[in-house]
Protein backbone atom coordinates (compact mmCIF):
# COMPACT_ATOMS: atom_id res chain seq x y z
CA UNK A 1 0.00 0.00 0.00
CA UNK A 2 2.87 2.39 0.86
CA UNK A 3 4.53 1.95 -2.29
CA UNK A 4 1.30 2.39 -4.89
CA UNK A 5 0.04 5.74 -2.56
CA UNK A 6 4.21 6.99 -3.34
CA UNK A 7 3.94 6.26 -6.88
CA UNK A 8 -0.01 7.37 -7.75
CA UNK A 9 -0.94 9.88 -5.10
CA UNK A 10 -4.20 10.23 -6.96
CA UNK A 11 -5.22 6.88 -7.78
CA UNK A 12 -4.05 4.75 -4.93
CA UNK A 13 -7.77 5.36 -2.79
CA UNK A 14 -10.07 6.30 -5.76
CA UNK A 15 -13.60 6.08 -3.04
CA UNK A 16 -14.91 8.79 -0.82
CA UNK A 17 -13.14 9.67 1.84
CA UNK A 18 -13.47 11.91 5.05
CA UNK A 19 -10.48 14.02 6.35
CA UNK A 20 -9.73 16.55 9.29
CA UNK A 21 -6.99 19.30 7.46
CA UNK A 22 -5.40 21.06 10.50
CA UNK A 23 -3.53 24.23 9.55
CA UNK A 24 -1.61 26.82 11.22
CA UNK A 25 -0.59 30.22 9.26
CA UNK A 26 1.03 33.17 10.22
CA UNK A 27 2.84 36.23 8.26
CA UNK A 28 5.15 38.66 9.25
CA UNK A 29 5.78 41.93 7.85
CA UNK A 30 9.42 42.27 7.96
CA UNK A 31 9.08 46.17 6.01
CA UNK A 32 7.13 48.11 4.29
CA UNK A 33 7.97 45.46 0.65
CA UNK A 34 9.10 42.85 2.08
CA UNK A 35 7.08 39.75 3.86
CA UNK A 36 7.25 36.27 5.46
CA UNK A 37 5.19 33.49 5.71
CA UNK A 38 4.83 30.12 7.42
CA UNK A 39 2.08 27.62 6.89
CA UNK A 40 1.91 24.43 8.45
CA UNK A 41 -0.88 21.89 7.32
CA UNK A 42 -1.80 18.28 8.85
CA UNK A 43 -3.68 16.16 6.93
CA UNK A 44 -5.85 13.00 8.69
CA UNK A 45 -7.62 10.63 6.53
CA UNK A 46 -10.46 8.27 7.79
CA UNK A 47 -9.52 5.87 4.28
CA UNK A 48 -5.79 6.58 4.73
CA UNK A 49 -6.26 5.29 8.71
CA UNK A 50 -4.76 8.48 10.44
CA UNK A 51 -1.88 10.69 9.34
CA UNK A 52 -0.78 10.73 6.05
CA UNK A 53 0.65 14.41 5.19
CA UNK A 54 2.36 17.33 7.15
CA UNK A 55 2.98 19.73 4.47
CA UNK A 56 5.27 22.78 5.58
CA UNK A 57 5.47 25.86 3.32
CA UNK A 58 8.18 28.70 4.23
CA UNK A 59 7.70 31.88 1.46
CA UNK A 60 9.60 35.59 1.39
CA UNK A 61 7.26 37.81 -0.54
CA UNK A 62 7.91 41.26 -2.00
CA UNK A 63 4.85 44.21 -2.06
CA UNK A 64 4.70 44.97 -6.01
CA UNK A 65 1.60 47.38 -5.55
CA UNK A 66 -0.49 47.41 -2.73
CA UNK A 67 -2.39 44.17 -2.03
CA UNK A 68 -0.30 42.75 -5.12
CA UNK A 69 2.67 40.55 -3.74
CA UNK A 70 4.80 37.94 -5.45
CA UNK A 71 6.25 34.76 -3.23
CA UNK A 72 9.06 32.46 -3.91
CA UNK A 73 9.36 29.31 -0.96
CA UNK A 74 9.89 26.17 -0.25
CA UNK A 75 7.68 23.16 0.62
CA UNK A 76 8.87 20.56 3.00
CA UNK A 77 6.10 17.78 2.63
CA UNK A 78 6.60 14.43 4.09
CA UNK A 79 4.00 11.72 2.89
CA UNK A 80 2.83 8.88 5.53
CA UNK A 81 0.78 5.41 5.22
CA UNK A 82 -1.46 5.16 8.59
CA UNK A 83 1.06 7.16 10.40
CA UNK A 84 4.25 6.06 9.79
CA UNK A 85 6.77 7.70 7.33
CA UNK A 86 6.31 6.83 3.81
CA UNK A 87 8.19 9.07 1.40
CA UNK A 88 9.35 12.56 1.06
CA UNK A 89 8.37 15.17 -1.00
CA UNK A 90 9.97 18.73 -2.08
CA UNK A 91 8.91 21.80 -3.31
CA UNK A 92 9.93 25.12 -5.29
CA UNK A 93 6.94 27.60 -4.67
CA UNK A 94 6.06 30.34 -6.64
CA UNK A 95 2.85 32.64 -6.21
CA UNK A 96 2.05 36.15 -7.04
CA UNK A 97 -1.38 37.09 -4.95
CA UNK A 98 -4.09 40.26 -5.05
CA UNK A 99 -6.00 40.55 -1.86
CA UNK A 100 -8.96 42.66 -0.62
CA UNK A 101 -10.87 43.12 -4.02
CA UNK A 102 -13.41 45.39 -2.81
CA UNK A 103 -16.99 44.25 -4.35
CA UNK A 104 -19.39 46.23 -2.02
CA UNK A 105 -19.50 44.05 0.83
CA UNK A 106 -17.69 41.41 -0.89
CA UNK A 107 -14.14 40.82 -0.83
CA UNK A 108 -11.94 38.67 -3.32
CA UNK A 109 -8.66 37.08 -3.16
CA UNK A 110 -6.85 36.00 -5.85
CA UNK A 111 -3.88 33.88 -6.50
CA UNK A 112 -1.41 31.92 -8.99
CA UNK A 113 0.85 29.66 -7.91
CA UNK A 114 2.99 27.52 -9.86
CA UNK A 115 5.05 24.81 -8.12
CA UNK A 116 8.13 22.25 -9.12
CA UNK A 117 7.71 19.06 -7.16
CA UNK A 118 10.02 16.15 -6.48
CA UNK A 119 10.05 12.69 -4.50
CA UNK A 120 13.37 10.92 -3.17
CA UNK A 121 14.22 8.26 -4.44
CA UNK A 122 12.39 8.88 -7.92
CA UNK A 123 13.40 10.22 -11.44
CA UNK A 124 11.52 13.58 -12.78
CA UNK A 125 9.85 17.30 -11.67
CA UNK A 126 6.48 17.40 -11.28
CA UNK A 127 5.32 20.40 -12.81
CA UNK A 128 2.14 22.38 -11.98
CA UNK A 129 0.18 25.41 -11.79
CA UNK A 130 -3.04 26.02 -9.05
CA UNK A 131 -5.60 29.16 -9.54
CA UNK A 132 -7.16 29.64 -6.58
CA UNK A 133 -9.88 32.65 -5.50
CA UNK A 134 -12.05 33.69 -2.44
CA UNK A 135 -14.88 35.34 -2.01
CA UNK A 136 -15.91 36.89 1.81
CA UNK A 137 -18.83 38.25 3.08
CA UNK A 138 -19.05 40.06 6.51
CA UNK A 139 -22.08 38.73 8.24
CA UNK A 140 -22.59 42.22 9.30
CA UNK A 141 -21.47 45.76 8.05
CA UNK A 142 -18.25 46.64 8.84
CA UNK A 143 -18.28 42.87 11.04
CA UNK A 144 -14.73 41.09 11.10
CA UNK A 145 -16.84 37.82 11.60
CA UNK A 146 -18.17 36.01 7.94
CA UNK A 147 -18.57 33.54 5.66
CA UNK A 148 -16.21 32.74 2.90
CA UNK A 149 -16.18 30.37 -0.49
CA UNK A 150 -13.30 29.53 -2.38
CA UNK A 151 -11.87 27.31 -5.18
CA UNK A 152 -8.49 26.25 -6.25
CA UNK A 153 -7.56 23.93 -9.29
CA UNK A 154 -4.59 21.68 -9.68
CA UNK A 155 -3.47 21.75 -13.31
CA UNK A 156 -0.50 19.40 -14.21
CA UNK A 157 1.34 20.26 -16.95
CA UNK A 158 3.38 16.84 -16.91
CA UNK A 159 3.44 13.16 -16.08
CA UNK A 160 6.04 11.98 -13.50
CA UNK A 161 6.08 8.60 -11.45
CA UNK A 162 4.10 10.39 -8.93
CA UNK A 163 2.40 12.79 -11.26
CA UNK A 164 0.08 10.13 -13.51
CA UNK A 165 -2.83 13.06 -15.06
CA UNK A 166 -1.30 15.66 -17.37
CA UNK A 167 -4.36 18.40 -17.12
CA UNK A 168 -6.48 19.38 -14.12
CA UNK A 169 -5.78 16.59 -11.16
CA UNK A 170 -8.35 17.50 -8.99
CA UNK A 171 -9.88 21.00 -7.66
CA UNK A 172 -11.21 21.86 -4.04
CA UNK A 173 -14.44 23.88 -3.51
CA UNK A 174 -14.46 24.88 0.23
CA UNK A 175 -17.01 27.26 2.28
CA UNK A 176 -15.64 28.51 5.76
CA UNK A 177 -16.74 30.36 8.75
CA UNK A 178 -14.20 33.04 9.80
CA UNK A 179 -13.99 35.18 12.80
CA UNK A 180 -10.93 36.80 15.01
CA UNK A 181 -9.75 35.14 18.44
CA UNK A 182 -7.93 38.89 19.38
CA UNK A 183 -5.96 41.66 17.44
CA UNK A 184 -4.06 39.43 14.60
CA UNK A 185 -5.42 36.36 15.21
CA UNK A 186 -8.17 34.72 13.35
CA UNK A 187 -9.90 31.35 12.96
CA UNK A 188 -11.62 29.38 10.58
CA UNK A 189 -13.90 26.45 10.77
CA UNK A 190 -15.25 25.16 7.21
CA UNK A 191 -16.03 22.77 5.17
CA UNK A 192 -13.91 21.35 2.05
CA UNK A 193 -14.93 18.66 -0.98
CA UNK A 194 -11.58 17.82 -2.97
CA UNK A 195 -12.74 15.97 -6.10
CA UNK A 196 -9.62 13.54 -7.99
CA UNK A 197 -10.08 13.09 -11.04
CA UNK A 198 -8.98 9.22 -11.72
CA UNK A 199 -7.81 8.21 -15.15
CA UNK A 200 -9.52 4.48 -15.85
CA UNK A 201 -11.73 4.99 -13.36
CA UNK A 202 -14.44 6.42 -10.87
CA UNK A 203 -13.07 9.76 -9.81
CA UNK A 204 -12.69 10.34 -6.05
CA UNK A 205 -14.05 12.71 -3.37
CA UNK A 206 -12.79 13.53 -0.27
CA UNK A 207 -14.91 15.33 2.11
CA UNK A 208 -12.45 17.33 4.74
CA UNK A 209 -13.20 19.32 7.86
CA UNK A 210 -11.35 22.52 8.11
CA UNK A 211 -9.64 24.27 10.97
CA UNK A 212 -7.41 27.05 10.58
CA UNK A 213 -5.81 29.58 12.82
CA UNK A 214 -3.96 32.48 10.84
CA UNK A 215 -1.88 35.08 12.53
CA UNK A 216 -0.46 38.13 11.22
CA UNK A 217 2.31 40.40 12.74
CA UNK A 218 3.19 43.51 12.11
Amino acid sequence: MSAAIALFPTSAWASDDSQLWLTEFATVRVSDKWRFSQEIVTRISDQRHGLYEVESNSLIGYSLAPNLILWAGYTHDPNYDAGRFAIMEHRAREQVTLDDIRLGRLSMALRLRGEQRWREGMVGTGWRVRPFVRIALPLATQGQTGIAISHESFIDLNRTKFQAIEGEERMRNAVTLYTPIVTGLNVELGYMNQHRFIQGGSDGQDHAVTIALNAAFH
